[in-house]
Parts: structure tokens; sequence; C-alpha cells
């Protein structure tokens, strides 16, 4: 029973549990706490399904003939697990191998052709009428960029609160967290997964940015900021400013109050916690004390 609980369980956080989660909103009234939760369900649903895999094991192994069946299904979710797991490891060469090249590629042009922005280094201003702005993160030297379109279009107040955003993302390396998440994406064969999980990801790092923001300028510089930048477009590897604009306004319109953020987060740690202690405590742990016992007694 363990393989297929296991495999059940890492079915159900892998589709559907994500695609019905995708569609609260109490998870974005914490950004923070729903990416700890979000983390948590695709780290609980490759870890059951890896579970699953290696648990299948025992069945021929205690088993001196065993049904075809069990066979059949041994290979079936052990041929599961096994290519999670090397999909993982390849996608983990290939978006940091992706990401670095087009980020380093991006900001060699951008030290090109930008030019700085007063006293601000690390700010590239690029002659460019549409307002868009941007990040390109790294670990040393980032650079935020910014057109002067979008110089133009903003206030003082507009514009520090966009760059107090793009800092966010520098600062607390919002981009390390989609790239897990882009990872965990591709490690998961197509039928067995779901968009949600890294598209929910990327609007809480905007909504995380945008608490940085509002702690500096307030909620209507930083609201005029994103209406300016909502048609801009952001390039492959960076985090814009102007991403995700209409829940990002709906959540400035209609802020939740501290009760209700601290109750999300609550919640998001309970669940977060759930996922990952339950099926361990209660499936994984007894079957790794059931397994011992078998081989130590054969």
């Amino acid at each position: 029973m363990t393989p297929l609980l296991l495999g059940a369980i890492g079915l159900a956080l892998a589709l559907p549990v994500p695609a019905l989660l995708s569609r609260a909103a109490w998870p974005r009234l914490a950004p923070a706490a729903g990416i700890v939760l979000w983390q948590s369900l695709a780290l609980a649903a490759v870890l059951a399904i890896s579970g699953a895999a290696l648990s299948t094991a025992l069945w021929l192994v205690t088993d001196p003939d065993p049904a075809p069946w069990r066979v059949v299904l041994h290979v079936l979710i052990m041929g599961i697990g096994v290519l999670v797991w090397a999909r993982f490891w390849w996608a983990a060469w290939q978006v940091w191998r992706e990401t670095s090249q087009r980020r380093a590629r991006h900001r060699e042009l951008v030290d090109l052709l930008g030019e700085p922005h007063g006293a601000l280094p690390a700010v590239r201003v690029l002659a460019e009428q549409t307002p868009v702005a941007y990040c390109i993160p790294r670990l040393r030297d980032p650079r935020v960029v910014i057109s002067s379109g979008a110089v133009a279009s903003l206030d003082d107040e507009a514009l520090q609160a966009v760059l107090e955003h793009e800092r966010s993302h520098v600062r607390t390396r919002h981009d390390l967290v989609l790239e897990a998440f882009g990872v965990l994406h591709r490690a998961f064969p197509r039928v067995l997964r779901t968009d949600a999980p890294l598209r929910q990801s990327q609007v809480m790092v905007e909504l995380m940015a945008d608490d940085a923001a509002r702690r500096v300028t307030g909620d209507r510089p930083l609201a005029r900021a994103i209406v300016a930048l909502a048609g801009g477009s952001t390039p492959a590897g960076a985090l814009g400013a102007g991403s995700d604009a209409l829940v990002r306004l709906e959540r400035l319109r209609d802020p939740a109050s501290r009760r209700a953020r601290r109750a999300s987060a609550v919640a998001s740690g309970v669940v977060s916690a759930v996922v990952l202690v339950v099926p361990t405590v209660f499936v994984a742990v007894p079957w790794l004390y059931h397994a011992v016992e078998v081989l130590l007694t054969r």
C-alpha cells in the first residue's frame, strides 16, 4: 500500500492541489509565507513520488514469486521516480546555464547602450520611449534598468517606488526563488505538472517587492508607477516592475488588515508543515521501519 499511497500523494500535490490553490486569494496576503507554501508543495510532490519509486522495490524483495502486475507496477512507478530525478538535475543545469548566459549578454548590452542615472551607479537609463523598468540580478554588480520614457512619465515619488521595487528584487535575490521553481517545473513530465506553482511564485515575488517599495513611498506612488509601466515588457531572465499589474493594483486598492495578513501567514505555514510532515511521519517513517525489519530478518 505504501507505494500506491505515496504515488497518489505525489500526483495530488503535482496536479489538482496546485490547480485548486492557485484560485485562492489568501496566500497572496502574505507573499513571503505564500512562497514557502508553494515551495513546500513542490518539494513534497518530488519526495512523495521518489518515495513511491523506492518503496516499490520492497515488493520484489519480499515476494519470491511476484505477480506480473506487481512487476509492471514496480517498473512504472520506479521509472517515474527515476525520470523525475534525472529531469531535476538536468533542469537544474539547464536553468543555471541558460539564465546565466542570458543575463550576462543582456548586462553587456545594457552597459553598452545605457547611461548611468545620476549618483546611482547600478542604474542604467535606456533611450527608449516605452516606459519599462526591470533588474538584471547577479551576485556581484547587478543592474537596475529603466527607460527614458519611464523617467519622463513618472514623478519623483513614483520613480523612487520603481527603483525601490527593483532594488528589493536584487537585494533579496528573488531570482533564485524563481529559478528554483523553474527547476521543479521542468523536473516533472508535462503530463504530471501544472503551471500554477511557477506562475504563482512569479506573482509572489512581485508582491514582496511591492511591499518593500510601499514601506518607502507609500501606496499611491507605487500604484501610479504600476499603471505607467503596465504596458512594458520584461526581457527573459529579468524581473520587471510592470509585471502582473492587475493583481498588484487590486491588492493596493483593497489592502488587507494586519490580522488578515497574519492569518494568511499562519495558514500558509500550517499547510506547508502538513504536506511535508504528515506523509513523512505517517507513511514514510513506518515504511522505513518495516523495511529495515524485513531486510534484517531475511
